[in-house]
């Protein structure tokens, strides 16, 4: 079998070559033996109209054997032949030959020079885009933490709106008075919890007496 890998020709026919030729070696092998097979049944059967022969079927076995063997290496030889020529003259794509696929290289040229240079721009693009990807995926992050973040304020404000409402039902319309109206109901509220505690130990007090 050729060692060449005969890449062009495996992109026209949609095969190696040499896959080619070992299918048709496999198949003209298997012919030989199942050929060998049918004349070895049919000397056995002439045999069986013959009482007084004295040839068994194990040498019959043995003979056919060493023919078979002795066409097999005429056969190799006869088809490393046949490969030769069907490699060189029929499976074989010229070298001056383009395939229909390839003509745009006919008409676009490059050096391996500009090949190469087209691979670091290509291989600089991709960089550049995983950079992008990078910082859009950061920026998303942010939005989302903004968007977290807006939510808040919205309840905090949403609070406001309720504390106004309650200090106008209060009579209190400026927003800094407000906020001393809850400063000064807050400071009543601990005094009166102040009270409440001081007078709960009071009350533990006597109980313990």
């Amino acid at each position: 079998m050729s060692v060449n890998p005969m890449a062009y020709e495996a992109q026209f026919f949609g095969f190696t070559p040499q896959t080619c030729m070992l299918r048709i070696y496999i198949a003209f092998q298997d012919y030989l033996f199942e050929m060998m097979l049918v004349v070895e049944s049919v000397i056995l059967k002439k045999l069986d109209g013959f009482p007084g022969c004295k040839i068994s079927p194990f040498q019959i076995r043995k003979s056919t054997e060493k023919f078979l063997l002795f066409m097999k290496e005429h056969f190799d030889k006869l088809f490393g032949k046949m490969e030769e020529m069907l490699l060189q003259l029929v499976l074989n794509i010229p070298k001056n030959v383009l395939l229909p696929e390839d003509k745009v290289h006919e008409q676009y040229p490059y050096s391996k020079e500009q090949f190469q240079a087209l691979q670091d721009e290509i291989s600089q693009l991709q960089q550049q885009y995983r950079a992008e990807a990078s910082a859009g995926q950061a920026l998303r992050a942010e939005l989302e933490e903004q968007k977290a973040v807006q939510a808040e304020l919205e309840k905090i404000l949403q609070w406001f709106d309720g504390l106004e409402n309650i200090c106008r039902e209060h009579g209190i319309g400026n927003f800094k008075e407000s906020f001393v109206f809850l400063a000064q109901n807050s400071k009543k509220l601990q005094d009166v919890l102040k009270d409440v505690e001081e007078k709960s130990k009071k009350i533990k007090k006597r109980d313990q007496l």
